[in-house]
């Protein structure tokens, strides 16, 4: 090792134990179990081969939401909630409701570092008591430092916008000019269009004014707060970190283009930030990095994902958003989404990961509920899970399963407890009170809400949003599918029908939702699991594997190889367990809840029927 990486690391080990004196409190003392754990639960995750693994060894899928766009907003100082109450409600509700298993939750560097040089232990005590309500729930975590348009502060009281991110003080030091879009039909626009954003962000990616370093120091000084004040069992739930939300150049530099900003400028910020949680103690847990947000845009489009950074490994996780840019606008798609619109958009995801050499995570999807375009989100949406699941469309399913791919992590844009309730003074102008969606440019993607008595609904299609998907499978998945059934206002949307060619399989499912997972056994012993949602109860849940068939699934013990339990945090939601025995081979289970009392021989017949489908289509 030469001495200037000699020197390097000493600088790194100074700096954390300084931010260790100056912000850690006292550990908190051990958590109480997670309510309705059972011995093979553990919420550590790993980055190997490709996938998130558990300390089981079994693959790991993420599904929930970002909590939330309320952090953004400067009613409730940069939280993502008002107290911890609120986050509790909150997280029972994404757990029963939205079938989460995952969030990634927001923080404000504004907030976090409101004085240059000055952590705000206060903002970080309160962030981390919410997380823990999550974490107590049995959904892990990946916090994410968030910024749009750079900070609030770039924008006037009278402004069509407003940003977050950045600190007042650190927009000070820019002396940026007066912010203006020109004409902006959308916010999103200000990002290539805005002067002063353009030249706010540049300053950041080229350190000036020091303000790379005074993120990075603050972003170490939260992390060593977060693992001093969660409990080990609490810190084992949290993923890792998501450093830098949307990142943009603002500006090339005279024969720069995105993909050699990446390189230049943008991978280096990342092995600064991998250093910085390295010291913080996050050594176990991936940077969850994300490319030039235009790296895999269906309009404004421009060469990137993270091309020149090598294989990222274990110690990266390939994080990337998508929203369909064409059915927004209006304009560049007129008619709804259909089956398999974005299985070619998320299938390059898959591979930009696997090149890479790591996992993928979707970590923003979503489409508006309200507003010009709000009539394509329910098949918007049901495109986006359905290619979050798999890389084949549903037409072409049940013909070419094994062309499945890995089933994606990902989490939907957002979960605001909030929406509807707001009282935001947009860019602290008491005369601009904001109330309406999600109070933050015009957005309103909340898949939740409180009604008039203070309970949390979904605004969403439950059928939509609460979705099997396979949480953890022991061993290899090889395909997996999910017919939700959502609806398009009265209609109900079938994309992936079972053939008639399986006789007794499609008369099983009928007209109901169904799932089927095809694994390969690994040689641990914790069971294969699947999120069950609120729509399949155990009176009409059908289940036939190569492990067993049954109707109405019995509860879960270590000898029951097709069972039913609680999933951890106590909030009611339902897994479905299925365990080997073995290593090395192949099993599929049909999930469904068409059925009503099926035959032991109609049981036996669907059962034989899949495993030929198996045995051909997968081998």
């Amino acid at each position: 090792m030469d001495m200037p990486n000699i020197r390097a690391r000493l600088l790194v080990v100074l700096v954390v134990l300084c931010g260790f004196l100056t912000v850690a409190g006292t550990p908190s003392a051990s958590a109480a179990p997670i309510a309705d754990s059972l011995s093979f639960d553990d919420t550590r995750l790993t980055v190997q081969n490709g996938r998130f693994v558990d300390g089981n060894g079994r693959e790991v899928v993420l599904r929930g939401y970002n909590v939330s766009g309320e952090t953004k907003l400067a009613e409730n100082k940069g939280l993502p909630f008002a107290s911890v109450a609120d986050a509790k409600k909150s997280a029972t509700a994404l757990r029963a409701l939205g079938g989460g298993n995952s969030v990634r939750f927001l923080l404000s560097w504004a907030y976090a570092e409101p004085v240059k040089g000055q952590v705000d232990t206060t903002y970080l005590a309160n962030a981390t008591a919410q997380m823990r309500a999550f974490l107590d729930a049995g959904i892990r975590v990946y916090p994410d430092f968030h910024q749009d348009l750079y900070s609030r502060w770039l924008f006037n009281s009278g402004s069509w916008y407003t940003g977050d991110g950045a600190p007042a003080w650190a927009v000070a030091l820019g002396n940026y000019p007066a912010e203006s879009c020109g004409i902006c039909l959308l916010w999103g626009q200000n990002i290539t269009q805005n002067g002063a954003v353009k030249a706010a962000q540049y300053d950041f990616w080229h350190n000036k004014y020091g303000l790379q370093d005074s993120f990075l120091a603050t972003a170490q000084k939260t992390m060593a707060y977060l693992k001093a004040n969660l409990a080990p069992e609490e810190f084992a739930g949290v993923v890792g970190f998501d450093p830098y939300n949307e990142p943009y150049a603002g500006t090339y530099d005279s024969g720069q283009n995105s993909r050699t900003w990446e390189r230049d400028l943008l991978w280096p910020f990342y092995v600064k930030f991998r250093a910085r949680m390295d010291a913080a103690g996050w050594t176990d847990k991936p940077a969850m990095v994300e490319p030039n947000l235009f790296w895999n845009g269906n309009v404004s489009k421009e060469e990137g994902g993270l091309l020149d950074a090598g294989t990222l490994g274990s110690r990266y996780v390939f994080n990337t958003h998508f929203y369909d840019q064409k059915a927004i606008s209006g304009i560049l798609m007129w008619g709804n989404a259909s089956d398999g619109q974005y299985v070619a958009d998320f299938g390059t995801v898959r591979d930009r990961a696997a090149a890479a050499g790591t996992t993928a995570v979707v970590s923003e999807f979503g489409h508006p509920l309200n507003g010009s375009t709000a009539g394509k989100a329910p098949t918007v949406l049901k495109a986006m899970y359905q290619a979050l699941d798999s890389r084949v469309k549903g037409a072409n399913w049940w013909s070419a399963p094994a062309g499945s791919g890995p089933v994606l992590s990902g989490t939907q844009w957002q979960w605001d407890l909030y929406n509807g309730r707001h009282h935001e003074l947009m860019n602290d102008n008491p005369d601009k009170v904001l109330t309406s969606g999600d109070a933050w440019n015009d957005e309103d993607l909340s898949a939740v809400k409180l009604d008039d008595s203070g309970t949390p609904v979904l605004r969403q299609d439950a059928r939509l949003l609460d979705r099997i998907y396979p949480s953890a499978t022991s061993g290899t998945t090889l395909a997996f599918t999910y017919e939700d059934r959502s609806r398009d206002g009265s209609t109900t949307l079938t994309w992936n029908p079972v053939p008639s060619s399986p006789p007794n399989v499609s008369s099983l499912v009928g007209s109901g939702q169904y799932a089927v997972l095809v694994w390969r056994s690994g040689s641990g012993s914790a069971p294969t699991e699947l999120h069950l949602p609120a729509s399949f109860p155990n009176s009409t849940t059908t289940v036939v594997s190569d492990l067993g068939t049954v109707h109405g699934p019995p509860a879960y013990s270590s000898s029951t190889p097709v069972g039913a339990a609680l999933e951890p945090g106590g909030t009611g939601s339902r897994r479905l367990l299925l365990t080997d025995a073995d290593s090395g081979v192949l099993h599929y289970a049909l999930v469904t809840n068409g059925a009503s009392s099926p035959s032991a021989s109609v049981l036996s017949a669907a059962r034989s029927e899949l495993a030929n489908w198996a045995s051909q289509k997968i081998g």
